[in-house]
């Protein structure tokens, strides 16, 4: 094969080659930054949410990851074990315990045996930590009002969904 008929080739590949206008790379390259722009508006808001919600905590005492297992074991019908919550929570069971050592020395959890094996414990939810849970639930709806303070009720319940269709359609993930 000559250069010529190199040069008759790359014409004809380039001839069947589908033909994109210079604006294809644009928008891809704009839905991209799109994207990044609303993951970084994402992660913005969750820091300002989590600022608010621990800034409300704090006058209680209890921290959101404290929070977040005090709501969990209020969940169950019956005491869960400690491998129960770091399922639940998809953390690892030394998270757990350490979240339950500092729940239960502020009174709001206690540790009780299993009555059927020795060898498990249960974590059960105090009077004290159903008192908090109230206070912390009054806490949390303080800090969504004034994160969505900006929007009308019609923005809300569009944020809502949204929210809802990117949880509901995120694949399951274990750690």
């Amino acid at each position: 094969m000559d250069a010529s008929d190199s040069s008759d080739a790359d014409a004809t590949d380039a001839a069947a080659a589908p033909q994109r206008s210079p604006d294809h790379h644009r928008d891809r390259d704009h839905d991209r930054d799109s994207d990044g722009m609303l993951a970084e508006q994402l992660l913005r808001l969750t820091r300002r949410l989590h600022r608010i919600q621990s800034r409300q905590l704090e006058p209680i005492g209890i921290t959101p990851a404290q929070f977040r297992l005090l709501r969990t074991v209020a969940s169950y019908d019956a005491a869960p074990r400690m491998a129960d919550l770091a399922h639940r929570l998809d953390v690892v069971p030394r998270a757990v315990t350490t979240l339950v050592d500092a729940l239960e020395a502020s009174g709001r959890v206690r540790r009780a045996p299993d009555p059927d094996s020795r060898r498990v414990v249960r974590i059960e939810i105090t009077d004290e930590g159903r008192a908090t849970l109230r206070s912390l639930r009054n806490a949390r709806r303080a800090a969504a009002e004034e994160i969505l303070a900006p929007l009308t009720a019609g923005q809300r319940e569009v944020l809502g969904e949204l929210l809802s269709a990117l949880v509901d359609g995120m694949p399951e993930r274990r750690c």
